[in-house]
């Protein structure tokens, strides 16, 4: 009984190689490979060429098939039974490899843990127009470790298919693949707050295991080396209210119909704008203003979320990992509390680490306080290496 776990990925969405993230004493990808090799007889595990694993892996493939293929040829061709299992799913514990090989092991031809889809789930035209509505009793979002009779997933695999899941090439060619209950918890690091979650689930069941000496990059260091590398910064931006009808607010990326814009010469996000001075002062990289100068023809009403993002660029090419960014946004109206999740959202898709939002009131003091205007606050938190 052997398992492939694919880790080959770049972490296009993610906004880096997230299976090399830390998880405390071990990376994702450790935690990944080690809970296999607690069941099965061995792991072959698939990187990316040029990773620096070596030991028990093989280079993968350009896309995830490619890759399960070339993990399948290190898989010793006695094996009965191969699971494969997604290195960016840390939390699928040994009970859940045990339930899909007992499926196997039973006569299905290949067994995949699934959820219940708890949401409404409509299919669309190309105009976003509704197509029908699916029934949801018999939809699951599927997960993996998958198993499979070792001969079947040769077979399926030997066409040289592309599919996104191992299953599905083996129901094209007529195999049994049946659902066994998946884990809540063993959740897919896709985004930067599926790691926040993952490495919730890990400090819950050991608190000492994860602290902010463990930022990714500061892995193998003691405490006191760890603490000395670390750098907070702290950001400002201020916007009074004002401009024509062609300008909306925007705050966090988000637009806020209806409510008075800011006047700017870019579109005036002053979560964003906060949020990039706090990195730049944490890096000592300078500010905003002397990085994007308000009389730069090129920087009329731009999109603030791309500066931010040039931001996090420069800050790590500096050899600096983000470790998160809290941004205090001040206002009279309009009320954030109702888009807060979108907002931390888009920010922390930018910045590829956890950014929280938040909003205050001035009740009524000061320019703020009379509605004249918005300000942001934040604090941003780095650590030496570029994670």
């Amino acid at each position: 009984m052997w398992a492939i776990v694919v880790g080959g990925g770049t972490g296009s969405r993610f906004g880096r190689a997230k299976q090399f993230e830390s998880l405390g004493e071990e990376r994702v990808i450790d935690r990944s490979r080690r809970i296999a090799a607690e069941v099965c007889d061995g792991v072959v595990t698939v990187v990316a060429p040029g990773s620096g694993l070596t030991e028990g892996c093989v280079d993968g493939g350009a896309t995830r098939s490619e890759s399960v293929r070339a993990g399948l040829a290190a898989v010793p061709e006695e094996a009965e039974i191969i699971c494969v299992h997604d290195a960016a799913r840390p939390l699928a514990t040994t009970d859940l490899y045990r339930s899909v090989i007992a499926a196997v092991a039973n006569g299905a031809d290949g067994a995949i843990p699934g959820l219940g889809v708890t949401d409404t789930i409509k299919m669309v035209d190309a105009d976003g127009t509704v197509n029908t509505t699916l029934d949801r009793s018999r939809l699951v979002a599927v997960q993996t470790p998958q198993a499979y009779r070792a001969d079947m997933l040769r077979r399926a695999h030997a066409g040289a298919g592309e599919q996104t899941d191992d299953a599905a090439l083996v129901e094209a060619i007529g195999g049994t693949v049946v659902v066994v209950p998946g884990e809540a918890d063993n959740r897919k690091i896709t985004y930067p707050d599926d790691l926040e979650f993952v490495r919730g689930v890990v400090r819950a069941a050991d608190p000492g295991t994860l602290g902010i000496q463990d930022a990714p990059g500061v892995s193998g260091r003691t405490p006191q080396e760890r603490a000395v590398n670390i750098r907070v910064g702290q950001g400002v931006d201020i916007h009074r209210h004002g401009g024509d009808g062609e300008r909306s607010l925007v705050i966090a990326g988000c637009v806020f119909e209806g409510a008075p814009p800011l006047l700017g010469h870019s579109d005036a996000d002053v979560a964003a704008h906060a949020a990039a001075d706090a990195l730049l002062g944490a890096a000592g990289l300078g500010d905003i203003g002397q990085l994007f100068p308000d009389d730069d023809p090129a920087l009329v009403d731009a999109d603030s979320l791309v500066l931010l993002g040039e931001v996090v660029d420069r800050v790590r090419a500096a050899g600096w990992t983000i470790g998160n960014i809290d941004v205090k946004v001040v206002c009279e109206r309009p009320k954030l509390a109702p888009r807060k999740d979108e907002m931390e959202h888009n920010l922390t898709r930018v910045v590829g680490a956890p950014v929280a939002v938040s909003g205050r009131r001035a009740e009524g003091l000061g320019p703020i306080g009379r509605g004249e205007g918005i300000a942001a606050f934040a604090v941003a938190v780095l650590s030496e290496g570029s994670g």
